[in-house]
């Protein structure tokens, strides 16, 4: 049995609200081993307060970081060095990047040039460039749920006197449009797409694909992806969503493939219609496909295993296609 990763978990306090800690820890401790717990801040600060009450809690060391120049970001230099100190020291595997700001971008690339295992943690709103530079991203606005962290929160607020929520003046839909702008979570139009295209290139005619392949092949394509972010817990219910993958147990395993045989008949008796209702006079391959696309929005030929959309009307023992000139191409019924 192969040793656990250790990592290194490094904060940002500046970033990262402390009702947060919780589910960063149980987060990589699911990965490795914990063997460096940092959060770095001006202590000094009022905004520090809700971060202290966890401290011992949770045994994270402190790291003193003055804010030298007020709106000025002190304890990212701070995090930078210590985690490139961590990284040369070779006592880690793996690193948590624990913050929402973009300028931690270029610290991930590095430690993944290093071989090391990049976690990003942060909220929906973090870049895009930040959780691409991870191997996986985490967002912590959509994955906790823990008690100890609802708790967290409530007590940093009633410490501070502060409010839970300020009055907002804004209408629902202004605050929903705002919310949907700041995320980088992965569209699930592009999430089922994606899935499409690794079972088609990595999967058997016959089986599919091994569903922790599948979802370890997502990942790789997005870090950003879990399927918390989506409203599940697990990988094999969230598949079970998308009416065309069909789910097989082989073994101890489970297969996913593309669930397209129910579907093909149908789909060649509406095309075989579209060529008939022209008559003898054909239809230009080109009309043709535009005409398939509205009808059916989401045809692929690949999905049918076929490269090219000609192949794939060739293929059809109904129709056939003659070359009119050599740029002009149409479908007739046989």
């Amino acid at each position: 049995m192969s040793e656990e990763k250790r990592f290194a978990v490094l904060i940002d306090a500046d970033n990262i609200a402390p009702k947060y800690v919780t589910s960063i820890l149980n987060e990589i401790s699911n990965k490795g081993t914990i063997t460096y717990k940092r959060v770095y801040c001006d202590w000094t600060g009022n905004s520090a307060s809700g971060w202290k009450k966890v401290l011992l809690k949770h045994s994270l060391t402190p790291i003193q970081q003055y804010s030298y120049t007020y709106g000025k970001n002190a304890t990212d230099s701070a995090m930078i060095i210590d985690a490139m100190d961590i990284l040369y020291g070779g006592e880690v595997e793996g690193f948590a990047l624990c913050s929402s700001d973009s300028d931690f971008t270029r610290l991930a690339a590095r430690l993944r040039e290093a071989g090391k295992m990049v976690i990003g943690l942060g909220e929906s709103k973090t870049p895009s460039p930040f959780c691409a530079a991870c191997n996986e991203f985490k967002f912590l606005d959509r994955i906790a749920d823990d008690d100890d962290d609802r708790e967290s929160v409530k007590n940093s607020k009633k410490k501070s006197g502060k409010s839970e929520e300020k009055p907002d003046t804004k209408t629902k839909k202004e605050a929903s449009a705002d919310k949907d702008d700041e995320t980088s979570i992965t569209p699930l139009e592009q999430i089922a797409s994606a899935l499409k295209d690794i079972i088609l290139a990595n999967g058997d005619d016959t089986n599919g694909i091994d569903m922790g392949e599948l979802g370890s092949r997502l990942q790789k394509r997005y870090p950003d992806f879990d399927t918390r972010n989506y409203g599940y817990s697990k990988f094999s219910i969230f598949l079970k969503t998308f009416d065309f993958l069909s789910m097989e147990h082989i073994g101890t395993s489970i297969n996913v493939s593309l669930n397209v045989s129910g579907s093909v008949d149908a789909l060649e008796n509406g095309i075989v219609e579209m060529v008939r209702v022209h008559g003898d006079k054909g239809i230009n391959l080109g009309t043709l496909s535009s005409e398939i696309k509205n009808e059916y929005p989401d045809f692929n030929p690949k999905e049918y295993g076929f490269s090219k959309f000609e192949q794939y009307i060739r293929s059809i023992d109904r129709l056939e296609v003659k070359s009119v000139t050599p740029l002009n191409k149409k479908v007739y019924i046989k």
